[in-house]
């Protein structure tokens, strides 16, 4: 995949793999090269520069049959020959060195079969029929998944189009996004011999794309590498810095986090607990983000015990011992045993403190849960294998990590992004959201929303573009507005306008989080640029907003030259009786007389005037409605249906939390004229579960 030249960066962490073999150097890869320049070996015997491979992939597929990967050996040594990488080494040892990385992390034979020839089609005359027809229509699949679309034929759209092209393949098969990104780590590991300028922007795309993709995939130890490596292109000064603190540090005698571990190992030993101390140290990164939250740096703080036994249950035994022996820090613990998070990782966390003031943070986990923590969905093995049982939520999606919710949110909404631009800035906004949340449906069912989701994007999530009917939501049984940002655990039921006339709005936007949502508002939005319609049988009478005070147009007062306006406490209406009070800066205030201003004023020794309704067919009311109703489904789409009909404008309307039953709705409509107000009353009490609707009376500001 356009291999890079090799000038080898930062280290990165230790894989798996390399654990095994700790204290053996690095592959030479110009070893391998001069190996696969003398050619393929005897028919039946294994080349000698597929020897690491063969040796990482048995260690965990002891009986792996690995004549797949000599024949793809053969067929891509054999094409990629004569071509060089811009380091001057034969190309054969990119393919080689990707396929090696995936080897360690534990990658069923079939991937590590399209791994060596995942750059065949692109690069070589190999067409996909061929790759086809020697090695079947998974391995075709996989290497065609990861095959670039050509800059020709797409222009600067090939790179968007490319990772389109491959996130739709990786719907159907997760493998596809496994090899792409031992791919990239290799180019990442590479990119010396590179101008700085592409180096960036390799990087910066590695940062927006890869490394989320990564972490959604549980694939830790190429996602921790990658961080590096793009933190020592694109911050080069404070990687010198972190680096100079990880020297420093392992230059000093004292060794507090090797002490704890000892510590750790004897009390585990004397409880009979069969644990695996290790010391995991931090990679560059995490070390970085720990200087910038802290300032300075202890000797602890630099790695992390890692403590593996064979099963769940012991994991709290060793959690229970490392609380009763060592001092917790409470807000350092977290368990994710019992809740996994979204990317198939398990483990407990937690940090102790010794006498001195040293804290160690410790992870605990089973040597399984260890396993998928590194190796993510390539731990998997063939996720695809016949006897595999597919399991299928309410949704319909697989419930499996192999199609996970996000990237089921992610295939739907790029199927909407209407050019290549829109989708590549999409899918950086939406892989940024780095954390995942489960909201609960009524029927039973879930929806994974990013963290900071809104209600819209439930709607969004559940019913696609039908979601523009939705009207409101119930969450955990409470009536709320579509804006709620919604929490982990939440249960949402969604109150969509069953008639289909309710319509997006340009609010919305302020409030989705998720791009399926952003996208299908944007446009309704550009298909519709005169905005929600109102209801065509009824019209809306016009009203100046929610800020314009009421009018007394029809206000006749008995001073002439005042300026009259209604009360906002008690809103009267024509028929109203009502009464007049002179207020600060000459205007006169009208009330209806049961308004409890109306005696404050009058026990302040105010003096009344006289007002009388005239013309009140001439001019428009502003009237505030309660409407007292059993809590059930559609009812605030039911109400505001029949206001609707009525021709009343709604210029604001909130809803109580619902107690025993029963809820309260609070309207401020916009009459076109006071003969409407009882017609409108009446039709809101003829919404089924209504039982009352009266006037409100709201607290009088003091001025009044």
């Amino acid at each position: 995949m356009s291999a890079e030249a090799t000038n080898p960066a930062t280290p990165g962490p230790i894989t798996p793999g390399a654990q095994r073999r700790r204290g053996r150097p690095r592959i030479d890869l110009r070893r391998l090269g001069r190996a696969a320049l003398l050619g393929p070996a005897a028919r039946d015997r294994l080349p000698d520069a597929i020897g690491h491979v063969a040796e990482a992939h048995r260690a965990h597929y002891a009986d792996a049959d690995l004549e797949p990967l000599r024949r793809a050996y053969v067929l891509a040594e054999s094409s990629h020959r004569g071509q060089m990488r811009k380091s001057g080494e034969p190309y054969i040892t990119h393919p080689l060195a990707v396929t090696l990385i995936l080897a360690e992390l534990g990658a069923e034979t079939t991937t590590l079969t399209a791994s060596l020839l995942h750059d065949t089609v692109e690069d070589t005359e190999v067409t996909l029929d061929q790759v086809r027809t020697e090695f079947g229509a998974e391995v075709a699949y996989l290497v065609d998944g990861v095959t670039k679309l050509e800059k020709v034929d797409y222009g600067a759209a090939a790179e968007p189009e490319t990772f389109r092209k491959m996130l739709v393949a990786t719907g159907n098969d997760v493998r596809v996004m496994s090899i792409k990104l031992a791919d990239r780590l290799h180019n990442m590991r590479t990119l010396g011999v590179m101008r700085q300028e592409k180096q960036e922007r390799i990087a910066k795309v590695t940062r927006d794309v890869l490394i989320p993709l990564a972490e959604r995939l549980g694939v830790q130890a190429l996602k921790t590498e990658l961080e590096d490596l793009v933190f020592a292109i694109l911050r080069p000064e404070e990687h010198a810095h972190t680096q100079t603190l990880i020297a420093r540090n392992a230059a000093r005698e004292e060794n507090p986090l090797a002490e704890i571990a000892d510590e750790v190992r004897g009390v585990l030993r004397e409880a009979g607990l069969n644990a695996e101390v290790l010391i995991r140290p931090r990679h560059s990164v995490s070390v970085h983000r720990v200087f910038r939250k802290r300032g300075e740096l202890r000797g602890a703080d630099f790695g992390r015990l890692l403590v593996l036994v064979s099963e769940d249950a012991d994991c709290y035994g060793v959690l229970g011992e490392l609380h009763t022996c060592f001092t917790p820090v409470v807000s350092e613990f977290k368990d994710f045993i019992a809740v996994p998070k979204f990317n198939l990782y398990q483990s407990l966390h937690t940090a102790v403190a010794r006498g001195d003031g040293e804290v160690a943070e410790v992870l605990i986990r089973t040597h399984q849960m260890h396993k998928v923590a590194e190796a993510g969905v390539v731990a998997l093995g063939n996720p695809y294998a016949p006897s595999g049982e597919e399991h299928l939520d309410t949704l319909g999606e697989r419930s499996d990590p192999t199609r996970p919710g996000w990237l089921s949110r992610l295939l739907d909404w790029q199927e909407s992004a209407p050019d290549a631009d829109t989708f590549w800035s999409t899918l950086r906004e939406d892989l940024a959201q780095d954390r995942e949340i489960t909201v609960f449906r009524p029927d039973g069912g879930t929806i994974g929303l990013p963290a900071g989701a809104s209600c819209v994007d439930a709607a969004y999530a559940q019913y696609g573009e039908d979601a523009h009917a939705c009207i409101g939501a119930r969450v955990n049984g409470r009536l709320a507005t579509l804006s709620t940002v919604l929490k982990d655990g939440d249960t949402v039921q969604l109150l969509m306008d069953q008639d289909g006339s309710s319509e997006p709005s340009r609010d919305w936007l302020d409030h989705a989080r998720t791009p399926a949502a952003r996208i299908a508002i944007r446009r309704w939005l550009t298909a519709h640029p005169e905005g929600p319609r109102a209801p065509e049988s009824a019209p809306r009478a016009p009203y100046s907003g929610p800020s314009a005070r009421p009018s007394a147009a029809n206000a006749v007062v008995d001073q002439p030259g005042a300026t009259v306006r209604l009360a906002g406490c008690c809103t009267p209406v024509p028929p109203d009786a009502v009464t007049a009070f002179a207020v600060r800066g000459g205007a006169v205030t009208v009330h209806r007389v049961e308004c409890s201003a109306v005696a404050r004023m009058k026990d302040a020794g105010r003096p009344e005037i006289g007002v009388r309704w005239a013309d009140a067919e001439t001019a428009e009311y502003r009237v505030t409605l309660i409407a007292e109703s059993f809590s059930r489904p559609h009812l605030l789409a039911d109400l505001t249906e029949a206001i609707a009909l009525e021709g009343v404008a709604i210029i604001s309307a909130t809803v109580e939390p619902p107690a025993q039953g029963r809820v309260r709705h609070t309207y401020t409509l916009q009459l076109p004229g006071s003969s409407h107000l009882q017609g409108v009353m009446r039709a809101m009490r003829n919404v089924p579960g209504v039982y009352d609707v009266g006037r409100a009376q709201h607290a009088a500001a003091g001025a009044l």
